[in-house]
């Protein structure tokens, strides 16, 4: 095995115990990425450079006895919507043309802190604006599309040209990625990671976390990222927690809700079959299965589009009309379309989420999380618009990549996605588990639970 294949987890030990140095994994991750960036074009930028003397830095801090913990000299991919002191915030978008960050966010700073290496920024949609990131090719299968937002960070883990990544999540944009490519995407508690110097799209609905191979990279990343910034109006307090799972698979006593409706509505039957075999596993590690009925499910698209249209139209309302040349027509659409919008509507939107966060509450009462699929149907091919449904009706790709996915932001639930398969056609296949508020743990020990009990998995190798 090459050192780029390892996941973060086998790289730490490894470099903490100085089997291999942060050098030899940098530049494994660096040469690697030269062949297989070409045909994934996960990356807007590569630091190279950058990343080397971080990886040498790394290795004589090691060396000299001052080793930072698990993240010290593991290579990382950010989405290029994460500031980097001096380094271009693209947003993939020819608006930013020029641009260059005056500080690091709060997450780039914290993960230098760790002793993360930066190999560089990955490509999203525009501004975040989408669910397929078209210039990034699916790591599976350069056919089929990356998904989005956080395209490029998921496809950059599962190629194994980054050991790990940094998403947002507005509407399932960690979780979709993560899902269609094989990988691991945790969007967390709304508010628990801070997200300052983060370009927003939707800042009641935005969040930042972690792409990975396995739950306990996962929890590894979470680790460092967590944490009060009194410069996000909406970053909690909660205390500094250890993420890691417990080890062991036993979940006894553990109630997993599985809904009655709406998330295996309009589902692809062989995710459907996946992710039930998933729930039936962690039957069988002993949690027990309660059906639940998901509330207020005709309302969910109608109060992530209210909220979400008019706030991404407020952040872009100077640019949207000095220079709306620059933007892509399918974004420009968007942002055009909130102008339409009136405060009634905005407000309405609202309501609905508090109404929906009593309701999610009530019913995470009776289970201790929900278990369901993380999007609809596996990679579409690229370009393709519209999926069409067993009963013939048909749906847009990207509300179809939304529809599930998009609950746990507008109740601002923690929400894992892991993998759980493939399909006929060898596309991965994603569950997710919803939790509680500040329910990390909890999501991370069922997750790696679940995963142990799966072999082991290998780096995508795109057709």
């Amino acid at each position: 095995m090459q050192p780029y294949e390892l996941t973060l987890g086998a790289a730490a030990e490894a470099v903490r115990d100085r089997r291999l140095s942060p050098v030899e994994l940098v530049d494994s991750v660096l040469e690697h990425l030269g062949r297989a960036e070409p045909r994934l074009q996960a990356y807007v930028t590569v630091t190279a450079e950058h990343a080397r003397r971080a990886a040498r830095a790394a290795e004589a801090e090691i060396a000299a006895g001052r080793h930072r913990g698990p993240l010290h000299g593991i290579p990382m991919g950010l989405k290029d919507l994460i500031d980097v002191a001096g380094l271009a915030t693209s947003a993939s978008s020819r608006v930013r043309a020029g641009h260059r960050a005056a500080a690091d966010s709060t997450v780039a700073a914290r993960l230098e802190a760790a002793g993360a290496v930066l190999v560089g920024k990955t490509h999203t949609h525009e501004f975040a604006y989408g669910l397929t990131t078209p210039q990034t090719s699916n790591a599976w299968h350069t056919g089929r599309v990356a998904g989005g937002s956080s395209g490029g960070s998921a496809v950059a883990v599962a190629a194994g040209t980054a050991t790990f990544a940094l998403g947002t999540d507005t509407g399932g944009s960690i979780r979709v990625p993560a899902a269609l490519n094989g990988v691991v995407g945790l969007k967390p508690t709304y508010g628990l990671v801070p997200r300052h110097g983060v370009t927003s799209l939707s800042w009641s609905l935005d969040h930042v976390g972690p792409i990975t191979r396995t739950v306990e990279d996962a929890a590894l990343v979470l680790t460092a990222l967590a944490g009060h910034d009194p410069r996000d109006p909406a970053s909690l307090t909660a205390p500094a927690t250890d993420y890691r799972p417990v080890t062991g698979g036993d979940l006894r006593g553990l109630r997993v809700g599985v809904p009655r409706t709406y998330y295996f509505d309009h589902v692809d039957p062989e995710v459907a079959a996946a992710v039930r075999r998933a729930i039936d596993q962690l039957a069988a590690l002993g949690a027990r299965l309660v059906e639940v009925e998901i509330p207020m499910t005709r309302y969910i698209q109608a109060t992530q589009w209210g909220l979400m249209v008019p706030e991404a139209t407020a952040y872009h309302e100077r640019t949207l009309r000095t220079v709306p040349d620059l933007y892509r027509s399918d974004v420009r659409v968007l942002l055009e379309a909130g102008e339409l919008m009136s405060a009634g509507d905005y407000l309405r939107a609202q309501r609905s989420r508090t109404l929906m966060r009593r309701e999610w509450a009530a019913v995470l009462r009776q289970v201790d999380l929900i278990a369901a699929p993380t999007v609809p149907a596996t990679a579409v091919e690229s370009g393709q618009e519209s999926i069409t449904w067993a009963d013939g009706t048909t749906e847009a790709v990207s509300d179809a990549y939304v529809r599930l996915s998009s609950p746990a932001n507008i109740t601002g639930v923690p929400s894992l996605s892991l993998p759980v398969g493939h399909d006929t056609a060898g596309l991965p296949i994603g569950m997710q588990l919803l939790g509680p508020p500040l329910g990390e743990r909890l999501l991370l020990r069922v997750g790696h639970a679940y995963e142990q009990t799966r072999p082991a998995r290998g780096l995508a190798r795109a057709a």
